[in-house]
């Protein structure tokens, strides 16, 4: 209860949810002794896939006995998930004490959630300052509250595709302007460019780090990976190749995510990351929280019963895109519950689902007044069939008429995904 309480006061300290400045977050980390500085940190930024990186490194860090640090955003269930310091997730005390001491030095100010949430990162982190610290990058990065640090490891750039373009200028809602703030302010040290989903994509993230000094590592130019059978995929870099096990993460795609971990780590030789660290590691990545998730047990899992049952919390257009391509492994009926947030590319994000699924629910989001209602979004969606509306998850899922063997997927925001783990 206390925790809430003082969640709910931090919460209030900007009448904006989103307000795109550094200011603020440099006076508040100045008040707080500039705990950014100083830290041994990697930055992960990009549209898809950023937190299977992060859980990848995380993984083989831990094989090789190297403690860290995470911070990420959003949280699926509880605010907890954010703060990883010692490679655990902070106690509600802990966690607490933090904000309290943050919020006391912060004495008022104007500042957002966001801000003062990653301030209060840093300033748990320093206790832990051996540790590497891997940052997730929210909104964008050249205005986002983790670009503070001024010098890390290493930055990795994951898939990145259209999202968010809310926050945009009227006129700048492409590709090239989402691109230009991702990468354009990264620090020189390390920059490890993940598998993108198109070549002028990769073309332009280029052109964007021209003039970075960094060392630049692509994939299929510096690094690799191919599938093989038995259940291996090799890995290669200029350091040499590996036969690797797959990693515990469900669906192919996530080796663009687990192989651009392996690199990063692999080209920061001050690490000394062995290659048995790597073959480990990737065999014990921590679950993700609604990426591509399949629930086993609980109550909404008892109301399909034998039937799978996987939540993804994808919301955009690149997610469902990665999303189609795994359901076309899977040969048999697949029936779509979808939730969606009011700001997203709704027709374009269900148009990947057309003809591979043999029926749609939309459904409410509850809690969150920022979504578009489920009748609204059922609307919306031309081109398919079989299109029903229920007010909430359980009705959708007790609506559905399942044959034996057919996947239910609950997906379309992440906010949909952490209901879907509360319920069950």
């Amino acid at each position: 209860m206390k925790l809430q309480k003082i969640l709910h006061r931090l919460q209030r300290l900007h009448p904006k949810e989103i307000d795109l400045s550094l200011g603020r977050i440099k006076k508040l980390c100045k008040k707080l002794g500039d705990p950014q500085k100083n830290l041994k940190s990697i930055s992960v930024v990009g549209t898809n896939g950023k937190n299977s990186t992060i859980q990848t490194m995380r993984a083989i860090l831990n094989a090789a006995k190297i403690k860290s640090n995470i911070y990420s955003s959003p949280h699926i269930q509880k605010i907890n998930e954010r703060f990883v310091f010692n490679n655990k997730e902070i106690k509600d005390n802990e966690l607490y004490k933090i904000l309290s001491e943050v919020e006391e030095i912060n004495d008022g100010d104007h500042i957002t959630y966001f801000e003062i949430l990653t301030a209060a990162y840093f300033y748990g982190a320093k206790k832990y300052n051996n540790n590497l610290n891997l940052i997730e990058s929210g909104l964008f990065h050249r205005f986002d509250a983790t670009n503070i640090i001024e010098e890390n490891l290493a930055s990795v750039v994951t898939a990145i595709g259209i999202d968010h373009t809310d926050w945009l200028p009227k006129n700048e809602k492409t590709i090239d302007k989402i691109i230009f703030e991702k990468t354009s302010e990264l620090l020189e040290s390390n920059i490890i460019i993940s598998n993108q989903s198109h070549s002028r994509i990769l073309e332009k993230i280029k052109k964007s780090l021209k003039s970075n000094k960094s060392k630049k590592i692509f994939f299929n130019e510096s690094y690799s990976y191919s599938i093989a059978e038995n259940n291996f995929f090799y890995y290669e870099d200029e350091y040499g190749a590996l036969k690797l096990p797959m990693p515990n993460l469900m669906g192919n795609f996530q080796l663009s995510n687990v192989t651009a971990g392996i690199a990063t780590l692999r080209y920061i030789k001050d690490l000394n990351i062995s290659d048995e660290n790597i073959k480990t590691g990737i065999t014990k990545i921590q679950s993700t929280l609604g990426r591509l998730q399949e629930i086993k047990s609980g109550k909404l899992k008892n109301i399909v019963k034998k039937n799978k049952l996987l939540v993804d919390g994808s919301h955009n257009p690149l997610g469902a895109k990665v999303l189609v391509d795994f359901l076309d492994t899977i040969h048999s009926k697949k029936h779509l519950i979808i939730g969606m947030m009011l700001n997203k590319e709704h027709q374009e994000y269900i148009n990947f689902f057309k003809d591979r699924i043999e029926s749609i629910t939309t459904v409410d989001i509850p809690n969150q007044p920022n979504s578009i209602n489920g009748g609204d979004l059922k609307e919306k969606i031309i081109g398919f069939n079989k299109i029903n509306y229920k007010s909430s998850i359980k009705e959708a899922l007790k609506s559905l008429s399942l044959d034996d063997e057919d996947v239910v997927l609950i997906t379309g925001s992440l906010y949909l995904a952490g209901e879907v783990l509360n319920l069950n």
